[in-house]
């Protein structure tokens, strides 16, 4: 089929794909720039495969990718760009940019690395207001703490081995962009911790108080609104 003959819709359909596909070209990035011993360009560039994954999303539902194109499983090219860019290069990350106790290092990769695959492949991955079951194996939001607050090696080890433990867990954790309770606030407080992540990042380690409170702030937020919907679930 040529590109002459596609309807209007096919060619949204074609272009959000596109836009998926695209993740895969920010992950090389990400990854040339572990390779050059450059952390804070590769936590931008995973920064940015993120922003993509949660607009992907959206426009294939706005788009209907599913009905107009059939033949094009764009759930599975989502996943396998999700697994290079949420578990993979931030593994290797860990690895390269992580102080953790002596000995520890490939127990700690390869327990982010194999935890993740039962993540990817739970099909029960998500609750029926699509909080995610467990922890989402979100390793490029957790590098970007373990970066930024240099925690001591033993405590990076401790976080990994507990979020590890956690993905085989029922608690919830907030998927910001397809919850609909609290949706607008959801989504504007992942934003502004989106730039507010880059703008510390950029200025590491000469970061500034403002930015730090702001940081802590929807940290907590995000954290909260998983452990009350997690007791609200349990309490009833």
């Amino acid at each position: 089929m040529s590109v002459m003959s596609l309807s209007a819709s096919e060619a949204k359909a074609w272009s959000v794909h596109a836009v998926t596909a695209s993740g895969v070209i920010l992950a090389l990035l990400a990854l040339l720039a572990v390779l050059d011993g450059r952390p804070q360009v590769c936590l931008l560039w995973l920064g940015a495969a993120l922003l993509v994954d949660g607009l992907d999303g959206t426009l294939a539902r706005k788009f209907d990718v599913k009905v107009v194109l059939p033949h094009f499983d764009g759930s599975t090219l989502d996943l396998v760009i999700d697994y290079l860019t949420y578990v993979f290069i931030p593994a290797i990350f860990v690895y390269r940019f992580i102080a953790l106790p002596e000995y520890s290092l490939l127990l700690a990769v390869g327990v982010i690395l194999l935890s993740s695959l039962f993540c990817f492949c739970n099909l029960n991955m998500k609750s029926k207001d699509n909080y995610f079951v467990g922890f989402p194996a979100a390793w490029n939001v957790v590098i970007v703490y373990l970066y930024l607050l240099d925690f001591a090696p033993w405590l990076s080890l401790a976080t990994i081995l507990l979020l590890s433990g956690l993905t085989l867990s029922k608690m919830k954790f907030l998927h910001p962009f397809r919850v609909k309770q609290f949706m607008p606030l959801n989504i504007g407080v992942t934003l502004l911790w989106m730039a507010v992540c880059a703008l510390l990042i950029v200025q590491y380690p000469l970061n500034q108080t403002w930015l730090l409170l702001v940081w802590g702030l929807t940290s907590v937020y995000f954290v909260a609104i998983c452990l009350w919907r997690t007791a609200r679930e349990w309490l009833a």
